[in-house]
């Protein structure tokens, strides 16, 4: 047994009338029946245990020995004694550890496992892991003293080089590398510009229907957040006016609105940027999936057309790589770099040096972008194959949205049938997926679920998946 199972494991209380060789039993036992020791795990030699409590040895032998005569441990002489294995031991209901239900938790249900439907997710199956796991295991042989001393808090220099360059040619925005700050994620870049240009009191613009971490962040800096509505050309410009003339910000997501997929019109994006310069506003470009469009090719930035410094540019390594990097990025005005640079200083610790630095060979060595082009291809098949094969299951209860790019698909509900309900049952039976009406801050959102395609292979699996929800409609 691990020291830490050890620790799992409640001390003894030398107060109580329970004999220690008891208590040292209804501990094994009860770490046994939690899963705290599994099958086959190797728990101390009484020696051992012994020494670590202080304990007689006759103490430690009979708890021991009441464990092995239940069933509960297996002695294999000097191979050492361990769990019994296959062992499947009935709780009894006083001594149920209760596990936290991760499925009541919404709108921001991420699971440790994968799930079919599973948002936020790219295509993991096909992601070039040898081809990273020779930069990393190159990266690592590399490492020189002044690798493993604190990182840089905006970012290791090569791969804001590397992210400038990227950005120049992929995304159409000229920045320099010091307007690069790297961060652990779109959490962080957004709690890095609330501290940098926003306080609390303030007014900001957010999408209605939008991302509600978004929301809950700036809620908990005690910042106002003013529901904007969504229609076909993206964000309602007109209407946040209305509502909030003097906003001091407006996060939106002009590729691809999140979670309704669409994009930010021409004149909408040009009206959001007139607003900014004359309010000396601030617009936080949320460009999680830029790259992603499947009807033309990728829109330009908001930021490219940004020329009186307003745009504050939040991208990810999430989307396009995978998520257990956690590293994004920031692109800010050059003419706030040394506030940002402030900022960071207080709040931020700076990501791991090794993991940039794979970051930063993967984009060199042109990796990074034959991935996204062959993400793009594959994203195109799996949303045409994936709506497909839910359509021919599904068609009668639900209509799948039409959307230009985007890594999901918006399946809106025929019958005024409640969304959550419907995702619920699909996370007891093991799929994924998010109600709409989640995303929303009024009542009014109309009920639609929102199931990523990046990992159903084929039509066929989609099928046999939307066999699956149509049981539980």
């Amino acid at each position: 047994m691990t020291a830490a199972k050890t620790r799992n494991i409640s001390p003894l209380d030398p107060a109580a009338t329970t004999p220690f060789y008891r208590q040292i039993y209804d501990r094994f036992r009860s770490a046994i029946a939690s899963g705290v020791l599994k099958p086959g795990d190797r728990i101390p030699s009484a020696r051992a245990l012994t020494k670590e409590l202080g304990l007689a040895r006759g103490t430690i032998d009979a708890a021991y020995s009441l464990l092995a005569a239940e069933g509960y441990i297996l002695a294999r002489g000097q191979a050492g004694t361990i769990v019994t294995p296959g062992l499947k031991p009935r709780v009894p209901a006083a001594d149920k550890v209760s596990a936290p239900d991760h499925r009541r938790i919404a709108p921001g249900f991420r699971p440790e496992s994968i799930l079919p439907f599973q948002m936020g997710l790219p295509a993991l199956d096909l992601f070039p892991r040898k081809i990273w796991a020779r930069l990393g295991a190159r990266c690592a042989r590399a490492m020189q003293p002044s690798d493993m001393m604190h990182p840089s808090v905006y970012g290791l220099p090569a791969l804001r080089a590397e992210i400038a360059a990227y950005l120049q040619v992929a995304r159409g925005i000229s920045c320099a590398p010091s307007q690069i700050f790297v961060t652990s994620g779109y959490r962080h870049t957004l709690e890095l510009i609330a501290h940098a240009v926003l306080k609390a009191g303030d007014s900001v613009w957010t999408e209605e229907p939008g991302y509600p971490p978004t929301r809950e962040l700036l809620g908990q800096m005690q910042i106002s957040v003013v529901a904007v509505p969504v229609d076909q050309e993206g964000m309602v410009v007109a209407a946040g006016i209305k509502a909030a003339p003097r906003a001091q910000a407006a996060v939106v997501t002009p590729a691809h609105q999140s979670p309704l997929c669409l994009s930010l019109s021409l004149s909408r994006r040009l009206a959001l940027l007139d607003w900014a310069a004359r309010q000396k506003a601030w617009i936080v470009e949320d460009d999680y999936d830029g790259e992603y469009r499947y009807v033309s090719r990728p829109l330009p930035a908001l930021k490219s057309l940004d020329r009186d410094g307003r745009v504050l540019y939040s991208g990810t390594f999430s989307k396009v790589l995978f998520p257990s990097l956690r590293l994004a990025y920031l692109v800010v005005p050059e003419g706030e770099v040394e506030r940002f640079e402030e900022v960071s200083q207080i709040f931020t610790g700076g990501s791991p040096t090794l993991t940039q630095a794979v970051v930063t060979a993967f984009i060199k060595e042109g990796h990074f972008a034959r991935h996204i082009q062959r993400m793009r291809r594959l994203y195109a098949e799996r949303r045409e194959a994936t709506a497909a094969g839910l359509e021919s299951v599904l068609g009668k209860h639900l209509r799948i949205e039409s959307q230009p790019g985007g890594m999901h698909l918006v399946l809106r509900l025929k019958e005024r049938r409640s969304d959550r309900r419907l995702v619920a049952r699909m996370r007891e039976d093991g799929l994924s997926g998010e109600a709409l009406t989640d995303w929303h801050m009024e009542k009014s959102g109309f009920p639609a679920l929102l199931l990523n395609f990046t990992n159903i292979d084929s039509r066929r699996t989609a099928e046999s998946l939307g066999e699956r929800i149509l049981k539980l409609m």
